[in-house]
Parts: C-alpha cells; sequence; structure tokens
C-alpha cells in the first residue's frame, strides 16, 4: 500500500505525548487520511506555562501530533526539528518550544485553534490533521489512598507522578 493512494485506510487516533507521537509516526508511512484527537490536559513544562499564563489549550501534545506527521523530505525534517525546538536561556523563553509559540500565536491571530493547527499542518505539509480532544484546557482529578487516607489531586503532572493507589480518576469539566 502506498500513501495517498485510493485504497489507503482512513485512521483516527486518539491520544496524546510520545505514545500518540510514535504512533502517527507509523501510520503515516501507510496513510495520509489520518485524524489525531489530542489531549488537551497538559499542565506541566512549556504547555503548563502558556496554558496559565494565556488561558490557552496546552499545546504540547498537538506539536508532537504535528511534528510525527512531518514526512521524511529535507521540508518535513527541518520543520519537524524547528516545531520541536526548545530554547535554552536563563530568560522567560527557557525550555519553550518553537512550535508552542507558533500554535499559540496562530489561534491568538485567527481565533481558532482547529483553524490554527490546520494552518501549522498545511506550513508542514503534514500527513493528516490534528484536532483538540476538547475546545477548551481539561484537568485531570484523581483519588488517591495517601497514608491511608483518601485525598484529591488534581492535575496531569500530579497524577502521571503519585506513588499513592489510584481509587479514582475523571476530568474537569467533564
Amino acid at each position: 500500500m502506498t500513501v495517498g493512494s485510493g485504497d489507503a485506510p482512513a485512521v483516527v487516533a486518539l491520544g496524546g505525548g510520545h505514545g500518540l507521537s510514535a504512533s502517527l509516526s507509523a501510520l503515516r508511512l501507510m496513510s495520509d487520511r489520518l485524524t489525531a484527537i489530542v489531549t488537551v490536559a497538559d499542565d506541566g513544562g512549556s504547555s503548563g506555562r502558556l496554558r496559565e499564563e494565556l488561558g490557552v489549550l496546552p499545546p504540547g501534545d498537538l506539536r508532537m501530533a504535528l511534528a510525527a506527521l512531518c514526512d521524511d523530505s529535507e521540508w518535513g525534517r527541518t520543520w519537524r526539528d524547528l516545531l520541536q525546538h526548545r530554547f535554552t536561556s536563563t530568560g522567560d523563553l527557557d525550555q519553550h518550544a518553537v512550535g508552542n509559540l507558533l500554535i499559540v500565536a496562530l489561534w491568538e491571530l485567527l481565533d481558532d485553534p482547529v483553524e490554527g493547527l490546520d494552518w501549522v499542518g498545511r506550513l508542514l505539509g503534514a500527513r493528516g490533521r490534528v484536532l483538540p480532544m476538547a475546545s477548551v484546557p481539561l484537568s485531570i482529578e484523581a483519588d488517591v489512598v495517601r497514608d491511608g487516607e483518601l485525598t484529591t489531586i488534581v492535575g496531569q503532572s500530579a497524577v502521571g507522578s503519585t506513588a499513592s493507589r489510584v481509587e479514582s480518576i475523571r476530568l474537569i469539566p467533564s
């Protein structure tokens, strides 16, 4: 099967982070009829900072999905690497990914996250489409047992790194 052929399957992939990115990198070799539906619950790193400061969807997992859909041409590799590049400084830009800033800037200009992602996808020559899972930032909230007591923790970073036993988990807003 070749990419772009009429026989290529239409594929929808749901997820986020490195797992979705790796899956999309493989799937783009089999089909360009890809749609990634990407989590918007990230609250750490560059995404968390932009989410907090600007009140936007966290762009990081969306950026990683777009980068994974770049082809292996010089154009695709260059834009993928630029999108993923992180600044190293002692200032406010430290550890921000160029792609996160580009995506958020387009969201501000266009006032539409989906349209902004489509614009980035066209710039990259992405082999597929990336959509946010929700139109508002989500938070993960979990009830965990810590020292024999049930307590609630909030945020993907906190839930993902807890050593406590998770009793229940939910998305906010539900």
